[in-house]
This record gives C-alpha cells, sequence and structure tokens, in this order.
C-alpha cells in the first residue's frame, strides 16, 4: 500500500511538458451567464474534462499582418494573463512571412503590454510559427499539410503529457494501465483568418480538407473578419463557398463592435431597468442618433478604402449592429439565437434606404495644411469615394413607426467619438416657455458614449443655483473611469476570442442578418457606385457638410440652443455640433 502511494506521488509531481498560465482557472464567457455550447460537445474549460485529455489550439493565419500583430495576439495575451485561456493551448502563426521563429516573436512582442517582461516570455513559450502559402487545392498539394503536422505533433505532446503524468485521481487504487485505453487527446482547434476576403474561400478549403480536427469528441471554429461582401450578391456568394464547407455553428462571423464594453451593455440597461422600459418607444422618442467620427484621414490606407467607402466600412456592419440592439424587442431568453433572431426582425422591418435621405461627403485639405482624401497614395485623382455619410432610417414596426434613426459616420472630422443618443420628445404643456432660449427648449437625450471615456448620462433641463430662474442642462452621469478606476475593461477582441473559445455565437454576426443588412444598403451603394450620387466637399477637421445637419433637422432632430450646456463645457467642447 506504501509503495503504491509513493508511485503515484512521483507520477504527479513530475514536471509538466505545457504551460500553464498563471491564476489558471476553468475558462468562462465574460458575456454570458453560461458559455453557450453550440457545437455539440464540451468547451476546452479543462484539461481533465470527461475523464480525457484536452488540447486547443489556436492558429492565426495571417500572423505577420498589422491585425494579428495588433489586436489578435495582444488580446490572447491578455485572456492569457487573466487565466481565461484553457490549460494546454497553444498558440501558432501562419503567414508567407519567412520569419525564425525568434523573429516572429519579436515582432509581437513590442505590441504585448505587461510590467512583469517574465510574463511575456511565458506567453511567447506558448507561441509557434509556421511558414506557408495560401494556394488553391487546384495549384498543387495542399498548403496546410505541414501545419496539419504541426498541430498534430503539439496535441500528441499533450497526450504524452497527460500519460506520464497519469491524470488519474490519487486517491482512487486504479493502474496506470488503464490510463492507456485513451488513444488520442481531445483537439480542439480555433483558425482565426486575419487575412483579406478575397481568400477567405481558398484558405477554408484548404482548412476543410487538410486541418480538422478528427478525434472523437472535439471541435473545429473558423473565425472570418469584415468586410463580408461589397454588396448582397458579392456577400451571398462568399456565403455561399464558406457554408458549402463549414456548418452555421462553426463560423464566427467577427463585428469587434459587438465586443465593445457599452454596446454589450444595451442588452442589460434596456431589459433590466424598469424606468426605461416604458420610455423606449415612438411615443417618447423624438429620434436616435448612431454617431461615429474620426479625427484624422485614411493615412495611407486610401488605396483599400476607396473600393469601399465610409458606408461599407463601419456604417452596414459596425453601426447598423448596434442599431439593432437600440431598436430589438425583447429576447425571450440570453441565448445566442433568440438575441439575433430579434435582431433580424429590426433588420427585416428597415425599408432600403432612400437617396433622399442620404448626405455624403468627402474631406478636403484642412485649415492647417492637412491633406485632401484624393491626396492619398493610391486614390484616384477623381475618385467619388464617400468618406462621410448621413443617413435616415425608419424601423416599420409598431414600437418605433416614425422615429427617424439618424446614422452618421466620417473620417478627418473634428474629434473622436462613438455614441449614441437617444433624443427624447418636448415636455408637452412647458412652465418654463418664457425661460426657453432662441424659442426652444432643450430635450431630454440618453446618451451612450462608447468612445473614449466610455460613458452614460442623460441630458436634463435643471436650474442653475441663484436667485434668478435660469436654466441649463446637465447630466446624471456614469463615466466608467471613474466609477471603475481600479477594474481593467476588456477590449473588444479579448471578449469575443473569449466568447469563440467557449462556444458562444451571441456577439458573432449570423449570415441571414448579413442578407437582411445588405439588403438595406445594395440599392443605395450601387446608385452612388454608378456616379449618381456626388459627394459633397467638407474641410479636413470639420464637423461634416452642412448638407448633413440640414437633412438631420429636416426630419426632426432639435440641436440644444441653450446658452449654457454644462454637459459640454465639461467635456471641453467649445461647439454644440455632434
Amino acid at each position: 500500500k506504501d509503495e503504491r502511494i509513493l508511485q503515484i506521488h512521483q507520477r504527479i509531481m513530475k514536471p509538466k511538458l505545457t504551460i500553464d498560465p498563471p491564476n489558471a482557472q476553468i475558462a468562462t464567457s465574460s458575456s454570458s451567464p453560461a458559455a453557450v455550447n453550440n457545437s455539440g460537445v464540451g468547451t476546452p474549460s479543462s484539461s481533465k474534462q470527461k475523464g480525457r485529455p484536452q488540447c486547443l489550439t489556436i492558429t492565426v493565419l495571417g500572423a505577420s499582418g498589422d491585425l494579428a500583430r495588433k489586436k489578435t495576439y495582444p488580446a490572447l495575451f491578455s485572456l492569457w494573463k487573466a487565466g481565461h485561456v484553457p490549460f494546454n493551448t497553444k498558440i501558432l502563426g501562419y503567414a508567407r512571412s519567412k520569419l525564425q521563429l525568434e523573429e516572429f516573436k519579436s515582432k509581437i512582442r513590442s505590441f504585448l503590454k505587461d510590467s512583469s517582461s517574465e510574463k511575456i516570455e511565458q506567453f511567447l513559450s506558448i507561441c509557434d510559427y509556421v511558414q506557408g502559402e495560401y494556394s488553391t487545392m487546384e495549384e498543387g498539394p495542399p498548403c496546410f499539410s505541414r501545419l496539419n503536422e504541426v498541430i498534430d505533433r503539439l496535441e500528441r505532446e499533450v497526450e504524452v503529457n497527460w500519460k506520464e503524468n497519469a491524470f488519474i485521481n490519487p486517491t482512487s487504487l486504479a493502474s496506470s494501465a488503464e490510463n492507456k485505453k485513451y488513444k488520442r487527446v481531445v483537439g480542439n482547434r480555433i483558425f482565426y483568418l486575419a487575412l483579406p476576403p478575397v481568400v477567405y474561400p481558398s484558405v477554408c478549403a484548404e482548412i476543410k480538407a487538410c486541418v480538422m480536427s478528427s478525434t472523437s469528441g472535439s471541435w473545429t471554429r473558423v473565425v472570418v473578419e469584415k468586410p463580408f461582401g461589397k454588396d448582397l450578391e458579392s456577400s451571398e456568394k462568399l456565403n455561399q463557398s464558406l457554408s458549402a464547407l463549414f456548418s452555421e455553428e462553426q463560423l464566427y462571423r467577427i463585428d469587434h463592435y459587438l465586443g465593445k464594453e457599452l454596446v454589450q451593455n444595451l442588452v442589460v440597461m434596456r431589459f433590466a431597468n424598469r424606468f426605461i422600459s416604458p420610455l423606449w418607444n415612438r411615443d417618447n422618442i423624438a429620434n436616435v442618433q448612431i454617431i461615429f467620427k474620426e479625427p484624422f484621414g485614411t493615412e495611407g490606407r486610401g488605396g483599400y478604402f476607396d473600393d469601399y467607402g465610409i458606408i461599407r466600412d463601419v456604417i452596414q456592419n459596425h453601426l447598423l449592429q448596434i442599431m439593432c440592439l437600440v431598436a430589438m424587442e425583447k429576447p425571450c431568453s440570453l441565448s445566442p439565437d433568440d438575441i439575433r433572431d430579434e435582431k433580424l426582425k429590426v433588420l427585416r422591418c428597415i425599408a432600403p434606404v432612400s437617396t433622399d435621405n442620404v448626405v455624403v461627403g468627402q474631406y478636403s485639405t484642412g485649415p492647417h495644411g492637412q491633406p485632401a482624401y484624393v491626396d492619398d497614395p493610391g486614390v484616384p485623382e477623381n475618385s467619388t469615394a464617400p468618406t462621410f455619410c448621413t443617413c435616415v432610417m425608419y424601423v416599420k414596426n409598431e414600437r418605433w413607426d416614425g422615429v427617424p434613426f439618424i446614422i452618421k459616420a466620417g473620417k478627418a472630422l473634428n474629434e473622436a467619438k462613438c455614441e449614441i443618443r437617444v433624443q427624447f420628445k418636448d415636455v408637452p404643456g412647458d412652465l418654463f416657455e418664457s425661460r426657453r432660449g432662441q424659442g426652444k427648449q432643450a430635450r431630454n437625450e440618453f446618451v451612450v458614449r462608447l468612445q473614449p471615456d466610455p460613458t452614460i448620462f442623460m441630458k436634463m433641463t435643471v436650474k442653475e443655483p441663484g436667485l434668478d430662474m435660469n436654466l441649463a442642462q446637465s447630466e446624471l452621469e456614469l463615466l466608467y473611469t471613474t466609477r471603475y478606476q481600479r477594474v481593467v475593461i476588456p477590449e473588444a477582441y479579448e471578449r469575443l476570442i473569449l466568447d469563440c473559445i467557449n462556444g458562444d455565437q451571441q456577439h458573432f454576426v449570423r449570415r441571414d442578418e448579413l442578407v437582411a443588412a445588405w439588403t438595406i444598403f445594395t440599392p443605395l451603394l450601387k446608385y452612388i457606385d454608378a456616379g449618381g450620387m456626388k459627394p459633397y466637399s467638407y474641410p479636413y477637421g470639420s464637423v461634416g457638410p452642412y448638407e448633413a445637419n440640414a437633412l438631420r433637422e429636416r426630419v426632426g432632430h432639435q440641436t440644444n440652443v441653450i446658452g449654457r450646456d454644462i454637459t459640454w463645457e465639461k467635456h471641453g467642447l467649445g461647439s454644440q455640433e455632434y
């Protein structure tokens, strides 16, 4: 008996071949009460799940590109530090660049932020790199054969580690021979395509042919980045090629705005607070604005941007998804499909955008010599691609009929900002009519600012202290950087990659959502592409074309005209334009 206990003790104390992340724990989704397993198998939360060794390989295709270095790897590092990456995880980079492993690590090391260089090196020790090509299956032998060999080798290492350390219950008297019946590790695989969409079909065909997980009880998931086509036809062509290879449960179409903290808070704010629900309808709300502003131009990306424009780049995906969360009805549960079903209903209630409700613009030279859009290398001299757009949409259902949703997005504007502004109707029977500024009273607004400085605030009219009856606007404010000073707010990519690990598709775009979204914008985009709508010029660093403000006022938006606005003063803004 004593000898048996000694043997078990020796096996347990053997060093492990894989690196356990600090504060290791079971990976749980940051965005749902429980990880939703929609692939029919368990999530890779534990290395001892159901008595079988687990392994997760995350392969980043296009690993030497900007997206992978600046977003994907830093997000994986943050998850690893927090203990959310499952035990026995390996991260593989795959790219055309002919790099040695240490060269590759040095390229991503500078984007990993931590006070401890030791943690960075520990994380890099679970990273590997494979150099290879992306070719079609017809061009010759599959390019991913070597990639599959590397992944198989990593999974075998986990299996050897399992058997050598005899991961059995120390209190049991089971023999080590019992452990040998596990022939293969449960090898789960994620492929993150940080690549141009044009290569998705051929790359996914190679994944399907060469590197799918084949062990019993395992799964394979594929993450694809936007843009998902340029119009309805190209989007469906791309989706058909991917759907022929993978099921909808295996495809994760990532829209990183759905991973932002305050976007994810929309469902909670709307359906967990009693006072909001009775006000959230056409009887009380005058209009809804969803605003995206960048203070810089294309800055060398003009060649890419000119093929897409601001509508395809931002409005058709990011801002339309936010609009769905603002407008949708209460889902019957928090399951991914129930939430996406409600978003789809909103999209199907929106008619294609009318050209009468659109203003497009293109930035010109700024007052301080900032370059015009057409000065960007790669942009044709006569380009009419819009760098700014304001469009108005209506959701034709019982809750929102007649309420304009004003979507505004632009580059080279006066500030960096992304926010949702719900403007309420005028107060009936105004007691303070004589105190109005320029004949109008300021309206209440409920504002959710996504960036910068995530904030939720309600703009309301109050009396200023003093003997006079002077009215001003102030706010009830929740500023995240103040309220949650000691809380690290995760980046959007961290949350979405963790959701993918856990099989939770709530914050990923479903195919029928894409079809409905492109149906709304494709007629407008074809009209613009054919030269039917010329962009108005606006100076670099301005608020955009004057015509956009005129459109906003025409559909019912009321600008705050009270002489003093505490909200804008507090945020250091000298203008009431937004």
